[in-house]
């Protein structure tokens, strides 16, 4: 079984799910998932991974993200982004570059957002956007989330572009909609790229049309995470215990990769009183 992780560079239109989809026929995989959705307008870096690689999910969707959004000022739209129903316009005010570096600068630290109504988060077992399609009154609930770094990279007439370091669950469409608020006007997300996730940029990551003829990198576990790799062999007394998924004692800190031969059989955490078992590859 081929378990690694491949980086998508995805163009805007199709879901993460589409994406998905394609992927597994070009690759002939039967399960890959992806550590992040980006909305359909949305493009970058989505991050696949296959096969038993899947269970590293919630370990990578942990990292922080990198986006590049731009804001159309004078519009708000019911999805929070420029491909939604215009709900309300307003002449783009004339704003001061450094006013906006200033509300930029005090956004960054803990932030405590809306989730946006046109989004797959869940509430009473449905989905917000379902309620958003029948038109169901349904209370918003809200994220704890970090933001990094803000950065203004352009400003002029109604568009303003800027770089976002966040942490996982911040969603840029609410974070503009506090950042119109502070500026005291209103505005809709017109464009989006992830350029970074954790420690992959956008510029090692392939197109479909790429992976399709072969271009594209196989990542393993000890290409993304800080490891330690142990190889171990059957007659050692730590093998079934490894093979079983069993908790571990040992000195290590961090996270430790057990091979034997050189192939992957299982991760694990040792950042508890006990290495904890975050993978099982055999």
């Amino acid at each position: 079984m081929d378990n690694y992780i491949i980086l998508v560079n995805k163009e805007a239109g199709p879901t993460s799910r589409k994406v998905i989809n394609d992927l597994e026929k070009i690759l002939k995989i039967k399960k890959i998932g992806h550590t992040g959705t980006l909305d359909p307008m949305a493009t970058g870096i989505l991050v696949c991974l296959t096969n038993k690689y899947t269970k590293l999910v919630p370990l990578l969707s942990s990292l922080e993200k990198e986006y590049i959004a731009e804001i159309k000022l004078g519009i708000k739209t019911d999805t929070l982004d420029i491909t939604g129903n215009i709900i309300e316009t307003k002449d783009a005010p004339h704003l001061n570059e450094e006013k906006i570096k200033e509300i930029l600068e005090n956004l960054q630290g803990e932030y405590l957002e809306d989730i946006p109504l046109y989004s797959a988060k869940k509430v009473a077992g449905k989905r917000l956007y379902e309620y958003a399609r029948k038109g169901e009154e349904v209370k918003l609930p809200q994220n704890k989330v970090f933001i990094e770094e803000l950065e203004l990279l352009e400003y002029h007439g109604d568009l303003i572009k800027f770089r976002a370091k966040v942490s996982k669950g911040t969603y840029i469409r609410s974070l503009i909609q506090t950042i119109c608020d502070n500026l005291a006007t209103i505005g809709t997300m017109a464009s989006l790229e992830r350029t970074k996730q954790g420690i992959f940029p956008i510029t090692v990551s392939s197109t479909l049309e790429d992976i399709a003829k072969g271009n594209f990198h196989k990542l393993k576990i000890e290409d993304v995470l800080n490891v330690q790799v142990i190889n171990i062999k059957e007659e050692d007394t730590i093998y079934k215990k490894v093979i079983n998924g069993n908790k571990l004692i040992d000195n290590y800190q961090g996270y430790v990769l057990y091979k034997k031969d050189n192939q992957e059989l299982a991760l694990y955490n040792f950042n508890h009183k006990e290495g904890r078992l975050v993978i099982k590859i055999i």
